[in-house]
């Protein structure tokens, strides 16, 4: 199979892989120990870890089985398209996935605060709240049941991150033009420098919610706006973290000698996955943050 490269019309079906089964397996054991834990059971975290174990010895097989196939030259321009199909749903299913995120965090400051306000009635939807209600953002519940917080101002850590992600973006580009220049040693450089780019913004993330949770109060159970702003900047900041050890690995295979100047989607599928996180974050930036 290895002159299947050369042949346009020869698509690489690969042998039968243990990776679908081992996966699923490895999935259902996480989400029984996550849902456990929430639950309060005793061995829910072993359970969970478990399940966390079996799924990165799932990746590291199934990726390294592709990566393998991949350098020896089975994988052809069909193949190869395929692959760019398949990176582009994916990212597609990101968007809808944040999107659902934003849209919770719209209707409720376009929609659901002002109809519990009354909408032009006044006082008298309070009496189905409570005394001193007021249709503002950031919102909460009376401060003795959701507790008094304080929010984090844009132009403090969140712009400190923000300049973070955007030069990651910068450096990525230049490490992107030097493999298409065949400048190896440059894209080591550059792309050495986007993944110590992403673990700055991920350790300014760590310290910005521990500053929030510990000195402003701010937690998950601080009304609707705690709610929003942990689920929108969590989930961002995971895929932050899985985007640079994504890097991780390419600048390891970069080391290795894996990619050429003219086939290396590898390389360029995380570049997406970056870029697509980059451009969340300013959403997130000017609606979290600023607005």
């Amino acid at each position: 199979m290895a002159t299947a490269h050369h042949d346009a019309d020869v698509y690489y079906v690969p042998h039968h892989s243990k990776w679908p089964f081992v996966g699923s397996v490895s999935l259902f054991v996480l989400m029984i120990g996550l849902v456990t834990w929430f639950n309060g059971s005793d061995t829910a975290f072993w359970v969970f870890m478990a399940g966390l174990a079996m799924m990165i010895y799932t990746l590291f097989g199934w990726f390294g089985d592709v990566i393998r196939e991949s350098e020896s030259g089975k994988y052809n321009g069909q193949v190869d398209v395929s692959f760019r199909q398949g990176m582009i749903w994916f990212i597609f299913s990101e968007v809808m996935f944040f999107a659902a995120f934003f849209g919770a965090l719209f209707y409720v400051r376009q929609f659901a605060l002002p109809w519990l306000s009354g909408e032009g009635h006044g006082a008298l939807a309070n009496q189905f709240l409570y005394d001193g209600y007021v249709a503002g953002w950031p919102a909460n519940g009376p401060a003795n049941v959701g507790g008094e917080f304080g929010t984090l101002p844009a132009f403090g850590l969140p712009l400190i991150n923000t300049i973070i992600l955007l030069s990651s973006g910068l450096t990525l580009t230049i490490a992107h033009h030097a493999m298409v220049a065949g400048q190896r040693g440059k894209v080591l450089a550059w792309l050495g420098a986007t993944i110590l780019l992403g673990f700055c913004f991920f350790g300014v993330q760590a310290y910005e919610y521990g500053h929030a949770w510990s000195d402003l109060n701010l937690r998950l159970s601080s009304g609707i706006y705690g709610a929003t702003f942990y689920m929108l900047t969590g989930f961002h900041g995971l895929h932050v973290f899985l985007g640079t050890v994504m890097l991780t690995v390419v600048w390891f295979r970069v080391l290795k000698g894996h990619f050429t100047p003219e086939k290396h989607f590898g390389f360029e599928a995380v570049a997406w996955y970056w870029h697509f996180v980059d451009v969340v974050w300013l959403g997130l930036f000017l609606f979290v943050y600023v607005l």
